[in-house]
């Protein structure tokens, strides 16, 4: 059997911490949790987060949901989208394109036939402008939040939270989680603004401010 230098590198390391003592670290756990903050000046600070990422930010109050999401996806010229298995159907009355519900069975690579997406979302941080999603039926597999160009994505404000502390809280740990801090975006070699490249090329989030 031929040994590699990787082999090498990697056995002498493997003996060094055989022979090292566990070492006696206790892991710094004071940081802010708890924070609250009025429903308003919440909503306020993630909407200019959102803004400041490039997100188009819509507020709403619960009733006009499907009102929004379908002028939302008119703006966007959405007429094929995609939503997973457990989104409410009612938050699509409005619309009058074709819905594809999403599931495993799909390929991938074929949600790129779709004009957009629509999903809910988990808990989101007004601190950071940051929306998690967490697997569940009405957000849907990671793929079906990522290939479409657009995301059209459901917020409650009751569900958003001041910090990053308190909205990891709110997780379960055992579930897929997708942090989305406004569209997709990257800078080239020399530093030019390149959207869509990882993700969608837009974000718009339908805050249901009374819900």
């Amino acid at each position: 059997m031929t040994t590699t230098a990787r082999d090498t590198v990697l056995g002498r390391i493997r003996d060094a911490l055989a022979l090292a003592p566990a070492p006696d670290t206790t892991v710094p756990r004071d940081y802010r949790t708890g924070r609250t903050l009025p429903d308003e000046e919440r909503l306020a600070l993630l909407t200019h987060r959102l803004v400041d990422y490039k997100a188009k930010v819509y507020p709403c109050t619960g009733d006009r949901t499907a009102e929004v999401i379908a002028d939302v996806l008119r703006e966007r010229g959405a007429r094929r989208i995609g939503v997973p298995a457990g989104l409410d159907e009612q938050w699509l009355t409005a619309y009058d394109g074709e819905v594809r519900q999403d599931s495993a069975d799909i390929p991938a690579p074929s949600l790129d036939a779709l004009d957009g997406v629509v999903t809910a979302s988990a808990v989101s941080c007004a601190e950071t402008g940051t929306i998690f999603l967490d697997g569940s039926a009405d957000q849907g597999r990671r793929a079906l939040s990522l290939v479409p160009d657009l995301h059209v994505c459901v917020v409650d404000l009751s569900s958003v939270v001041v910090g990053v502390p308190e909205a990891v809280a709110r997780l379960v740990p055992e579930r897929p989680t997708t942090l989305i801090s406004g569209p997709s975006a990257t800078s080239d070699i020399e530093l030019e603004r390149v959207e869509g490249v990882h993700g969608p090329r837009t974000l718009a989030v339908v805050i249901r401010t009374d819900v």
